[in-house]
């Protein structure tokens, strides 16, 4: 009788409801005055009386210690009322008293403390519930899952990682709701969502994307971004190109009068806009294969431009989907992340380091302190994502913790909060990263592309390839109007930077970054590009000789494709290739020297489908020094390959 009385107590996710007992079952006492006062509790809980349903509950405790179900229905009114550490109190009495009387009550019991970050309590109760042989089924899955949490957050209690964090001040936080920061390159450019009370909406309120920039060591007073940008309707979940110039971002409503660049494919979907100026441009959808009839949101896009991670639930649950975009614009059909990444629970809040290796999110589906919590994970060398690692405690806690961003130099992280010292609602704080978990160190080079001899802005293109893997790490462009840039650098490697525009020969930059660097000490470096006309020179910075020798190096292969690209597109184009040499052994050794390396590079042309009929190849020796031969630095200058255009 008292197992069927037990199994009739735990209905739906183990809720016992009030009232669920009665005469007719026999209950654990033999007194018959405490019996008593739990009918007269049954009665007042008919009556909604809860004060004196309670009041007699205690009483029939009082008379009888052991009354195992007056303790389970105090522990479900107090549970119903949401005063947990009370439902736990009567449940672990109840369970105290007659600990095999029905095994579920120490899920029950676990649950509650799981939820509230009682780990210990939880261990034990879990533990207690999952030796009994009667527990299987999705309450034992769930049961061993929240056994694992339960058991890193007791540990991860016990070691606290460094965590000490800042608000960003009443310039950016305000009374409203202040979250999702996404951050450029350079730490200058703040863009996060706010949620702000509005009539015109049929909720009430709207999210609109509000903006700050970093001036004398603080944050300036935040600003809208205005139209076509911010809407009557919600916008949210942004992110940020590295430079700045491309937001996109979530819009969950398809806007009547807005013409077809609101137009939505689901309830969901990503849109995109780019900078000009000052100016940002009509947002547009990013349209199919990346939207589709699901959700789409928490839009991160890879500092190289290439790849856009987002959050989708078009297979039934919420995971982290991928899609890359080729050199026409066009986006790739999205692939979900793997295992490693992905979990039967939900993933989200996914944020792509600039230093393209590094991925930030928070799952409620791998180990951590219960709710969703915030993790790492690296690319390695074959492009595998490793196991996620949890942050840690305090930077996740047993509540939901999520929407982090960390800043090029991995020191700096962003997240929101709605803490005690905050402004109202969630507020945007900072915080110094410890050191395990950051990323790679990326800097960056900044500055303003113009034409050399008039002084004009110009868009340019800029491509940042490995010189020792010869793929292109970065691919970015200037502002349109003001042709300033920003391009995110990883640290550890060479690199060959070009910047090009058509009707203007090319930029060549040699960029060294394998070693210590650090983006608080970035390169600022304005870039003059030379129109195509006769006379004009350029010196080919990423061509490289063995010492003393005129073999090419490997790596010179990337610059002397881009001079065969910019022949093959300026038909008619006659080059003079010159090769220059220090004064270090004698003149005439440095003549043939200079000689021979101009002569390999004509012949790598030649050989590559240029036409020899226009190229002339000379060398100068010593003779045409551009820096002093007193230095190492000066002499490295003279040591170079130049060309100079002899025809149009």
């Amino acid at each position: 009788m008292k197992q069927d009385l037990i199994r009739i107590l735990i209905v739906i996710g183990l809720i016992i409801p009030f009232g669920i007992f009665s005469q007719e079952y026999e209950l654990s006492t033999k007194s018959k005055k405490a019996t008593k006062y739990y009918n007269n509790g049954q009665h007042f809980l008919k009556e909604n009386s809860i004060y004196m349903a309670k009041e007699n509950f205690e009483l029939a405790i009082k008379v009888d210690t052991g009354f195992y179900e007056a303790y389970m229905i105090l522990g479900d009114m107090y549970e119903q009322e949401e005063n947990d550490s009370a439902a736990v109190r009567y449940y672990s009495n109840a369970v105290s008293v007659n600990p095999d009387f029905y095994p579920p009550t120490y899920f029950i019991l676990a649950n509650l403390e799981y939820k509230n970050g009682w780990y210990e309590g939880a261990v034990e109760h879990y533990r207690a519930y999952l030796k009994y042989e009667s527990t299987h089924g999705d309450n034992q899955v769930k049961a061993e899952k929240r056994l694992a949490n339960c058991e890193f957050a007791v540990v991860a209690l016990q070691n606290p990682v460094p965590f000490d964090p800042v608000n960003l001040g009443p310039s950016v936080n305000s009374k409203h709701n202040d979250y999702f920061p996404c951050i450029t390159a350079d730490n200058q450019t703040l863009l996060f969502t706010r949620l702000l009370p509005d009539a015109r909406s049929y909720t009430g309120r709207q999210e609109d994307f509000f903006m700050s920039y970093y001036k004398k060591d603080t944050w300036m007073p935040a600003f809208e971004v205005g139209v076509p940008i911010n809407t009557v309707f919600n916008e949210g979940a942004p992110t940020l190109s590295a430079d700045g110039n491309i937001l996109i971002f979530t819009a969950c409503e398809s806007l009547e009068g807005y013409g077809e660049f609101r137009k939505g494919y689901g309830r969901c979907d990503l849109f995109v806009s780019k900078k000009s100026g000052n100016d940002w441009t009509v947002p547009y959808n990013l349209g199919t294969p990346v939207n589709s009839r699901f959700w789409e949101s928490q839009p991160s896009l890879s500092a190289d431009g290439r790849t856009l991670y987002f959050v989708s639930n078009r297979h039934n649950n919420y995971d982290i989907w991928y899609s890359t975009v080729d050199n026409n614009g066009n986006w790739s059909e999205p692939l979900k992340m793997g295992p490693n990444i992905n979990t039967d629970g939900y993933e989200g809040s996914v944020f792509i380091h600039p230093d393209n290796q590094t991925l930030y999110f928070s799952s409620d589906g791998h180990v951590g302190m219960g709710g969703l919590d915030i993790f790492v994970s690296r690319k390695d060398s074959l492009g595998k994502w490793g196991t996620p690692k949890n942050l840690g405690y305090p930077i996740n806690s047993y509540t939901d913790d999520n929407s982090i961003l960390i800043s090029a130099d991995g020191a700096l992280a962003m997240f929101a909060s709605d803490r005690e010292d905050g402004f109202g609602g969630l507020d945007l704080y900072s915080f110094e990263l410890y050191e395990e978990a950051r990323p790679q160190v990326v800097t960056y080079m900044k500055g303003t592309v113009f034409d050399q001899g008039t002084n004009k802005k110009l868009d340019a293109r800029f491509e940042l390839t490995s010189l020792t893997t010869g793929l292109v790490a970065i691919e970015s462009f200037s502002n349109k109007k003001t042709g300033d840039f920003l391009v995110c650098l990883p640290t550890n490697d060479d690199y060959a930077l070009t910047v090009s525009k058509e009707g203007y020969l090319y930029y060549s930059e040699n960029i060294s970054l394998a070693g210590e660097n650090s983006s608080s000490d970035p390169l600022i470096k304005d870039v003059p590009l030379e129109p195509i006309k006769v006379g004009a020179t350029m010196v080919l910075k990423n061509i490289f000789f063995e010492t003393d020798k005129y073999d090419l190096k490997e790596n010179s292969k990337f610059e002397l494709n881009k001079l065969i690209e910019l022949l093959e597109t300026n038909p008619g184009l006659i080059l003079e290739i010159g090769g220059h040499t220090d004064n270090v052994g004698s003149p005439d050794y440095n003549q043939t020297l200079s000689e021979n390396r101009a002569k390999t590079v004509n012949q790598y042309l030649v050989e590559n489908g240029i036409d020899q009929s226009v190229l002339i190849y000379k060398g100068y020796g010593e003779t045409k020094a551009v820096d002093t031969n007193d230095t190492e630095e000066g002499r490295a200058n003279n040591r170079r390959t130049e060309f100079k255009v002899i025809e149009i």
